[in-house]
């Protein structure tokens, strides 16, 4: 495998998404979504991931538009770069967006709060094995008010928290 270019080692790394704050987790993610081991994402690895997570496409172009935003150089596939370029890459509004949409992905019944159950059934999703007790383990570590829940305000703070110290925490 080709080394990765400097500015993935470089101090723009600090920069990078609040999710994925090493190449070693870009990698693993992206080892996730290259199925097939080829080294590269293809249209229907990206959907196949996609729809495991919950998300559905009203027809096949908006699936091609968004590999063609994450397909820098258009030959048809998301590579290592590609895709580490896009876990580093900020937004407008400083990653809330991100963050939201993130949160939302785990608040599967849109009540405004991540359960165990809710998260248990998304890391089962992503082929992170794990048990509810390991989940509510994990929701108890940063569910401040008590409730047994991780509402938003919470799920933020381990996320910028996290990001903040350089930690490698899980998932809420």
């Amino acid at each position: 495998m080709a080394t990765s270019p400097a500015p993935l080692n470089s101090a723009s790394e600090k920069k990078s998404s609040l999710y994925l704050q090493s190449m070693e987790e870009v990698e693993k993610v992206f080892k996730r979504f290259d199925t097939n081991g080829d080294g590269k994402i293809s249209v229907s690895e990206l959907g196949a991931v996609l729809n495991s997570l919950g998300s559905s496409f009203s027809d096949d172009d908006e699936l091609q538009r968004i590999m063609d935003e994450l397909d820098s150089d258009h030959d048809g596939f998301i590579s290592l770069a590609e895709f580490a370029s896009f876990c580093r890459s900020g937004s407008e509004d400083g990653g809330a967006s991100e963050l939201r949409d993130a949160f939302d992905l785990y608040d599967q019944d849109k009540n405004g709060l991540i359960s165990a159950s809710e998260l248990h059934l998304v890391l089962n999703r992503l082929g992170m094995k794990c048990s509810v007790d390991d989940c509510n383990r994990m929701i108890h570590s940063v569910d401040s008010d008590g409730d047994g829940n991780v509402n938003f305000e919470e799920f933020q703070k381990m996320m910028t928290t996290a990001n903040g110290k350089g930690s490698n925490a899980s998932p809420p």
